[in-house]
């Protein structure tokens, strides 16, 4: 196999990764997160800053990168729209030019996709995708990672998304697990399928990997999953949509009832956070044994953390 190099990268999505770059990738995080809990201190970032681009509230993604790239050594700089003049005063391909001649990297957390990519095109630095309302590709290597934790390898595992089908966490998970070969099934309304087109990208990749990648609105299809997966019904930007949701998704609750549907005691339940609790998951799950979205949330800095080793 060829040496794995990632340096000067950009992450924006996962479909521009190959299956063995994202395997290196999720290894490093492992790496990463053993080295944390045996308290082992590195300062790889001395020297470098990042800009954290947030034009939308931030937990786990903003904590994650902060930290991560402070117990490194390096300098974060949290940049609101409050702050700068991305695409109001200045044009975004400028404002691009000019932190990328201040900066060693750019995180953007925001609406369009669109922004991120022109980040990347016009920096010359590596740009994260911390989510965008198209995909929010380092919360699913986290997801992989947990789920890996509990199961081993990720091929040949199924996970089944519960809720909207076309957010970008769904979005997104659809991508990685075609491309590692993980069987990934949403369970959504007709009205809230994802995009056609990257269900048929996506199920073309899934013949090299051997994943097969399933869109149905039929509950019963949990039946053996390993990991059953939900994010909040109404997205940021979408709040004038909240009572069209719940019509659709009130019988998409990820409860005990449905979790037992698995067929499986050891099924896990996943969540990017934040939840909820009463609408999209009950209480009894996610605080429950079969939980792992605590896990979950810590490993979105470790995988940040590796993709920034990666990259930088």
């Amino acid at each position: 196999m060829d040496t794995i190099t990632l340096k000067g990268r950009s992450l924006l999505t996962w479909l521009d990764y190959r299956e063995e770059e994202i395997r290196f990738l999720l290894d490093l995080a492992k790496q990463v997160k053993a080295e944390k809990q045996n308290g082992e201190s590195r300062r790889r970032f001395a020297g470098k800053t990042i800009a954290l681009i947030f034009e939308k509230r931030s937990t786990r993604t903003r904590c994650a990168f902060e930290t991560a790239f402070g117990e490194e050594g390096g300098h974060p700089v949290f940049l609101s729209t409050q702050d700068i003049q991305l695409g109001a005063k200045e044009s975004i391909e400028d404002t691009a030019r000019v932190l990328g001649r201040m900066f060693s990297a750019i995180q953007f957390r925001g609406f369009k996709q669109s922004t991120v990519e022109a980040l990347a095109l016009y920096s010359g630095v590596p740009v994260y995708n911390g989510l965008t309302d198209s995909f929010h590709p380092t919360q699913a290597l986290a997801d992989i990672m947990t789920l890996e934790e509990n199961f081993g390898k990720a091929p040949g595992r199924k996970l089944c998304f519960v809720g909207d089908g076309r957010n970008n966490v769904a979005r997104s998970l659809m991508v990685i697990c075609a491309k590692l070969g993980v069987h990934f099934t949403v369970i959504t309304p007709a009205g809230l399928n994802p995009a056609g087109d990257l269900v048929e990208t996506c199920r073309a990749l899934a013949r090299t990997t051997g994943a097969e990648i399933n869109v149905t609105p039929d509950l019963g299809e949990v039946a053996g999953a390993d990991a059953v997966y939900t994010d909040v019904w109404v997205s940021m930007g979408e709040e004038a949509k909240r009572e069209e949701r719940f019509r659709l998704l009130a019988s998409y609750q990820v409860n005990q009832a449905l979790m037992d549907r698995t067929g499986r005691k050891d099924s896990i339940f996943l969540h990017c956070l934040p939840a909820v609790k009463g609408e999209e998951v009950t209480s009894e799950v996610i605080d429950g044994p079969q939980s792992r979205a605590w896990d979950e949330a810590e490993n979105r800095k470790h995988t940040i953390k590796a993709v920034m080793l990666a990259t930088l």
